[in-house]
Parts: C-alpha cells; structure tokens; sequence
C-alpha cells in the first residue's frame, strides 16, 4: 500500500506516524511545500518575542529524524500543483530544482492546513506588511525586528496570534496597537467576558482599537500607516495581518471534492471525503460541532492530531471515528490565562438554544492559603434539560484546571447540574473543599430547585427606576461608596435581618454585592421572609469590569483610539 500525504504539519505527520506503527511494510511519502516539518505553529510568536531561543526548538522533527524513526519519506520544498483521482496521482513540483512529476497513491491524505486570510486592499503586500502562520514567516518577521529595531507594530486582527504576538513584541519594548473591525477579541469568548482580556492588555500597554475597520496600508515616514474608515490613520513600523484564516483548499476544489462552509472540505466521520481513497484532516475540513451539531470550521491543532491519527486508523483496515470539535481553547494573556470549551452564549442563542448562564469569581484555591487569586468563571447551560454546553474562565491560577474539567463534563454528557457531585482533588495550595467547578453546579442546583432566581447584565438598564422594585445593593457601606449602579440603596447583607421593615414586601428586589455570594445569602433572607428576589449573576466586580470596557470601546470609537 502506498499513501501519500499532502502537508507535514500537525495533522499529515501525526498520520504519517499513526501508519507506520500500524502498517510495517507501507509505503508513505509526505509532501510539504514549506522547509519544514511537525513544527509548533502555537509557539511561532514566543520565538519571535525570545521566550523560545533556539530555532531548532519550533520544528519537533526534522525530515531527517521522522526518516530515521518511521521511514518515512519527507520530501520539503515540493508542492503538490493538482490531484487527478481518476489515475490516483498527484502533480508535484520541486521548489527548490523547478522539476515537475507525478506521484501515484494508493490511498491520499489531504492535509494541507489553512493560509493567513489575505483582504484585497490597497497596499497588502508591503514590505513591511507581515503575516505569521508558517516557520519561514516567522523568520523574516525576527530578522527584520533584529535587523531595523521597529519601535511600533499595528497588528490587524484580535485572535490568539494577534494576543500572543501583541505579548510578545510588548515585551520586546515595543508600542503595539490591535485593530479590528468587531468590537471585542477572541471570538471564542461572550463580550463580558473577553471585557477581561481587554484590560489585561490594556494594563500592559496594548492600544486596542475595535469596531475599525482597515481599508487599506500605505508606505510613509518610513513605516507603515494604516487606513481606516473614517478614522485618522494608525502609523507603525510595522504591520502584521492576523484577521484570520482560510481552509487552503483549492486542490480539493479543483480535484472536485464536496466544499462545505468557508470552502472548506466536506469529510464524514471516518476522515473520508466525497472522492474514494482520499481522506482529508486538520484546519482545511469542515467538522461537526460537538455541542450544537452544526458544520463548522475549527482551526486548532488538538483536532488535527486526532484526525490524522483517525485517517491513518481507517486506511490501515480500522474504524475510528471523529465525534466532533467542542472547540477547546486557552491562552496566555500577560499575566492572566483565558480559556474556554464548548459553546459560548451568544454562540447558542444563534443556534436557537434556550440558554441560561451563571457567572461566578471563585478563588483559585482555597482562601486561607497564601496567594490564592481570583477567577471568573462563566458556564453556559440549556434550560430546562440543564444539558451543558460550555464554559468560559479568565483568571491567573488553576484556569485550565477547570477547564479541562467542564471539557470533559461535557464530552461525558453530564448535565451542569452533576457538576456538583464531581470527585475533584483539593488541597490548600491547589483547590478549596468546593472547588469552583463544584460551586457552579450547586449554583446551577439550585436555579433547577427554584432556590435561586437570577437577573443578568443584560436586564440592567431595563430595571425600572419608578419605584416598582427595589434595587437593593447588600455590600459594606466602604465599597457602596467607592462605586456603585445608579438607583440601587445600599444595606449590608450582615444588617438586613434587623432592617426588612425598610422595605416593600409588594415590590420585586434585585439584590448585587460585590462578587454574587453576599447577595446570594441576601436574596435566601428576603425568601425566607417572603420577599420576591433576584441575584445579579457575577456581581458588581463583573459589572463594573464590563461597563468600564464599554465606555473605553464607545469612546474609542468616537476618537480614533483607544486610550
């Protein structure tokens, strides 16, 4: 049997391993346009900002070791030009020599990943006008920071490149701008949520411009401006485009193969695609989303081993199946860890899920125990089944923990509720006896009972302010003082008992404090004394965190840029 595979990156050499150790006596050719091999497309920025020094370090294997270890041929600098699956052979080209010619297969494996979406604006391809996706990108965006010391950067784009870059070059001391046309980062991430990132890199410096959209690059003053719509121009030394990118499919298309959305390749579960004995894997395939079980396009390099791994299975006589893509993702952000699985919620109501959420800001580990830092932790979930359907968490300590853990939750099919009945290791140093992931459920619990009824961000600016309901603030006077929502009264939860006649037993209360917890307690007093009540989800810490960004972004909007 031989099996050729087109791309030598994530997916294409974790196949070409997977069918070595199931196929001794195969014959496996990998074909890769680029100059390497394996290589961590996650750690591209950190070699480019020092974290990473040596280059060696990017490529985990070289065409050299895969030989020696598989025996399998590695042929970089050549690229596939066309497939003919009538004659089951593909066109080849030598980049390096020029030479063309023919290789026949007996079973193909697409792999060829996703190129940097290139807008066809004015000025794209400027000298100093970058992109980073490949190892040969990453190199002459080194060499030309090594070379010219640039003291500025507008980075076109809000994604995990553009964040780990933004990091990067800030920390090379350089002044960084982000750009992009929506008006938040991280498109994984609910817009409260992502409010958190954007301080983070707000508190280290990065300028975000959102809600821009760049019409264009032009050469000036010895650097880079880029135009925006309405908007002064943004100069810089440099620019780098990470809008995104885009299944690199034209082989599939031209070959024939059924496209799916954004032009990706259709494949069934076993990796296979329209034609017979090619399989496809990685960023260039349409997959089906775990949580809602729509098709989609996932670019992330976890699926792509996994698919690989599943291609190789099947052509060596198995059956292995792809369940889908729940999307599961963390990033480093400065100081701070960003993570989040499954579905978020703006996400699920567009795939007309009846949702609901809690948000809570438990400690990373248990409060007695020095050094525990705070977390928020949003958990999105179906109403009425309580079926879960993802998570999102920004914190500093144990975040991916506990993203792991509802990453498995709902791989498991548990139901948010069962969060609560979670076996989870605790220690001091590491967890508290209820760990956050358990707090959610017993929250979550008690929405189910009918114990705990909410009110969200989203109801805020609705709450009448005729005197109808009472708007009832339970934190300490102090914290009342140093910030609080306009017509909210303040009694501290501790003074409420002795304080009830102060309020109306006829109107509806909407209870916050400071993180969810106070009011929470405040809501089960006014219950127990036949109060109607509903706790703010998140607490005042998350509202004030959001609205803050808010205005940041509106004003941004109004004067060209972020201050």
């Amino acid at each position: 049997m031989k099996v050729v595979i087109v791309g030598g990156v994530a997916g294409g050499a974790t196949a070409a391993a997977r069918i070595r150790r199931l196929d001794e006596q195969a014959e496996i050719v990998v074909f890769e346009r680029s100059g390497f091999i394996s290589y961590a497309n996650c750690g591209l920025p950190y070699y480019i900002g020092g974290v990473i020094e040596d280059p060696e370090e990017l490529t985990l294997q070289t065409p050299e070791s895969f030989f020696s270890r598989f025996r399998v041929a590695m042929r970089v600098r050549h690229e596939v030009t066309a497939i003919h699956p009538d004659k089951k052979t593909v066109s080849v080209t030598n980049l390096e020599t020029g030479e063309a010619f023919e290789e026949s297969y007996d079973k193909l494996i697409l792999s060829p990943g996703a190129k940097p979406t290139q807008p066809r604006l004015p000025g794209v391809g400027l000298s100093k006008l970058f992109t980073l996706r490949t190892v040969e990108d990453t190199f002459r965006i080194k060499e030309y920071i090594d070379r010219n010391h640039p003291k500025s950067a507008v980075l076109a784009g809000g994604g995990f490149i553009s964040l780990e870059l933004a990091e990067n070059l800030r920390e090379l001391g350089m002044e960084v701008t982000i750009v992009q046309r929506p008006k938040q980062l991280m498109n994984p991430f609910d817009p409260d949520m992502a409010s958190f990132i954007h301080s983070e890199m707000r508190r280290h410096g990065v300028k975000l411009a959102l809600g821009h959209t760049v019409e264009g690059f032009e050469e000036k003053n010895g650097g880079v401006d880029v135009l925006l719509k309405d908007e002064v121009p943004l100069h810089a030394d440099m620019v780098v485009l990470a809008i995104g990118v885009s299944p690199d499919t034209h082989l599939a298309q031209e070959a024939g193969l059924e496209l799916g959305v954004k032009g990706s390749i259709v494949v069934n579960d076993r990796m296979e695609t329209s034609v017979p004995d090619i399989y496809a894997v990685g960023d260039a395939v349409q997959v089906r989303h775990f949580v809602t079980g729509q098709d989609v396009l996932l670019s992330l390099a976890g699926p792509a081993n996994k698919q690989g791994r599943i291609a190789a299975d099947n052509i060596c006589g198995g059956d292995s199946r792809y369940t889908g893509s729940q999307g599961s993702s963390v990033i480093k952000v400065f100081d701070m860890t960003a993570a989040s699985t499954g579905v978020n919620e703006t996400n699920a109501r567009k795939a007309g899920l009846d949702v609901d959420t809690v948000i809570l800001s438990p400690m990373s580990h248990a409060g007695y125990y020095p050094g525990g830092k705070v977390m928020t932790m949003k958990v999105v979930f179906e109403k009425e089944t309580y079926r879960l359907l993802g998570a999102q968490i920004v914190g500093y300590e144990g975040v991916d923990k506990r993203i792991d853990v509802l990453a498995t939750a709902i791989r498991a099919g548990l139901k948010a509720t069962e969060l609560k009945d979670l076996d989870l290791a605790y220690a001091p140093p590491y967890s508290s006896a209820k760990d956050p992931v358990n707090m959610a459920g017993f929250m979550i619990e008690n929405i189910a009972n009918g114990v705990l009824k909410q009110w969200h961000l989203a109801d805020a600016d609705n709450l009448p302010r005729d005197g109808s309901v009472t708007l009832l603030d339970t934190r300490t006077v102090g914290e009342f003082a140093g910030g609080h929502i306009d017509g909210f009264t303040n009694i501290p939860v501790d003074e409420l008992r002795e304080r009830l006649d102060e309020l109306d037993k006829g109107k509806p209360v909407y209870v916050i404090c400071q993180s969810g917890l106070r009011s929470y307690i405040a809501c089960r007093i006014l219950a127990g004394n036949d109060f109607e009540c509903y706790n703010f989800s998140g607490g005042f810490r998350f509202y004030d965190a959001v609205m803050n960004d808010r205005c940041l972004i509106e004003s941004a909007t109004a004067c060209g840029m972020d201050k």
